[in-house]
């Protein structure tokens, strides 16, 4: 598939990208880790390079991070290895299919990655299926449609293969959520050339 195919490629790449991209990550990270203090058991979809997982891993007592990209994978072991991270199990596996037991996590972070998805709806079917009872849903991600130097960019990363699916608003992300059955809780649109939308929540 050609999203598989782009990962692969570009993922000695991705950490550069962010000197572009980065500016909303910071609150972002802040936002997140909040959400999973003393968390016991946190599952991480799309972790790429671990950017993310580094701050899952202080924050929480234990980490499953996938990612469905061989290349982004070895790189998240490669950083967490680095830095002496010891409670996080990694994974190369697919959002649609995810191998493990329904409702036997406490949070699930799928940062940055809605935005990539062919089949919306179902994906978060399938995370919902793996949260317990009162689990949290935490998925900041990049709006492309927020602004209008955001659609500029957007459009330009089309061109060069960026496997972008669609272009959220804020109010469009939360209404993609909330259809799906999320009770929002904490939303907040951070600043950047593409902007992040930040919402975590629980399923009614």
């Amino acid at each position: 598939m050609h999203g598989y195919h782009y990962w692969d490629q570009h993922a000695k790449d991705y950490d550069r990208s962010m000197w572009l991209l980065g500016k909303p990550v910071p609150r972002m990270l802040e936002l997140t880790r909040e959400a999973v203090i003393g968390t016991a058991v946190v599952l991480e979809v799309g972790a790429g390079t671990g950017i993310v997982t580094q701050v899952l891993a202080r924050a929480a007592k234990s980490v499953v991070a996938t990612d469905y990209s061989s290349a982004m994978v070895a790189l998240l072991e490669e950083r967490l290895r680095k830095n002496g991270v010891t409670n996080v199990w990694c994974q190369e596996a697919d959002a649609y299919s995810l191998p493990f037991t329904p409702a036997s996590f406490d949070a699930v972070i799928a940062a940055n990655v809605l935005h990539l998805l062919p089949d919306l709806p179902g994906a978060l079917k399938a995370l919902r299926s793996l949260l317990r009872a009162g689990g949290r849903l935490v998925v900041p991600t990049f709006c492309h449609d927020q602004t209008v130097v955001s659609r500029a960019l957007s459009r330009l990363l089309a061109i060069t293969g960026f496997p972008g699916k669609r272009r959220f608003r804020m109010d469009t992300l939360r209404a993609a959520l909330e259809g799906a059955g999320l009770v929002v809780t904490r939303m907040e649109l951070i600043p950047g050339i593409i902007p992040i939308g930040y919402i975590e929540g629980c399923f009614g």
